[in-house]
């Protein structure tokens, strides 16, 4: 069980309020907001059949460092050759037409959103096969990729887009896009226990409790690949609060900082340390060093908070 209250009101894409600013989001509220669709179980369509999808992800993958990570050669993009069997896992993946339609608004609107939640995706589903022995287990932890910052549907494309530092306020909005997914995945998919629902709530809790937004302790394994492989892409992606993306180096010591404070597993680190190797070694052969060599990009706003008008500051 769960109370949390929500400071900024949860819509749809439409803009249809499912739950308004001021209420104890729990689970009982959940299961109201369930209540309240009244249509037949929402369609779903293949995510890899979906516009330019596959497309997209075809060009994502052949940059550093995910064209070592997908062992794509030189020149390919569209065949993984030692991870087909990611892509077969991939192709299977069903989502609600509503995630598909956010998912083509971030391609319109927030090109970083849309690029991050194909490589959580595929990422994370990358992972899995290193880290998830049950073949069903790693479509339903998949599926959960995509749909993991669905909630950023609810915040303004002035803060997601926004370079300088955010206020208060602006950070209390995008926070809160993890209950948001939550709530609207609920809505979706009428299934308040459905793992996508749960990544999306708790993809940026840690193991330690120093997580938001509930600030529990992270146990759960397969919803850390996707909190683990959120952050990495974060990291060594283009954002709007950065001139620069941290190198890759940078990156994975980063993560490797994270497991050494306790937020995140030893395990997860290994097998994305793993990935970044050419010569392929079993993941829990890797050796990981602890030696801190890298630079993380000047002028980096993220973390930052703003001073600025009273509503700002409160």
């Amino acid at each position: 069980m769960f109370k949390i209250l929500l400071q900024h009101p949860i819509h749809t894409l439409e803009g249809k309020e499912l739950l308004p600013a001021g209420v104890d989001l729990t689970e009982d509220v959940a299961r109201e907001v369930i209540a309240s669709n009244s249509s037949p179980r929402v369609k779903s369509m293949s995510l890899m059949q979906f516009g330019t999808v596959k497309k997209d992800l075809s060009q994502f993958f052949a940059g550093p460092p995910y064209c070592t990570i997908f062992n794509i050669h030189e020149g390919g993009g569209d065949i993984l050759e030692e991870s087909s069997d990611v892509l077969k896992i991939m192709g299977q993946v069903d989502l609600p037409v509503p995630v598909l339609e956010a998912l083509a608004y971030f391609r319109e609107y927030d090109f970083h959103t849309y690029r991050h939640m194909l490589m959580i995706f595929a990422l994370s589903t990358l992972m899995a096969r290193i880290l998830v022995p049950d073949h069903q287990n790693r479509i339903d932890h998949a599926a959960a990729g995509p749909s993991h910052d669905l909630g950023k549907i609810c915040v303004p494309l002035d803060i997601l887009m926004k370079q300088d530092p955010l206020c208060r306020e602006e950070r209390n909005i995008l926070f809160q896009h993890s209950l948001a997914g939550y709530v609207l995945l609920c809505y979706y998919t009428k299934d308040m226990k459905s793992f996508s629902a749960k990544v999306a709530r708790d993809h940026h809790e840690r193991r330690d409790g120093s997580g938001y937004m509930r600030g529990v302790k992270l146990d759960d394994p397969m919803v850390e690949i996707v909190a683990v492989s959120d952050v990495y892409d974060a990291l060594i992606s283009p954002r709007p609060y950065r001139p620069v993306s941290y190198d890759n180096r940078t990156a994975l010591e980063e993560m490797t900082a994270m497991a050494q404070r306790g937020q995140i597993s030893w395990e997860v680190v290994q097998a994305l340390v793993s990935l970044n190797r050419k010569s392929r070694t079993g993941f829990g052969l890797q050796d990981i060093s602890l030696e801190k060599r890298g630079t993380p990009p000047q002028d980096n706003n993220y973390g930052k908070t703003a001073t600025g008008p009273p509503e700002c500051n409160d």
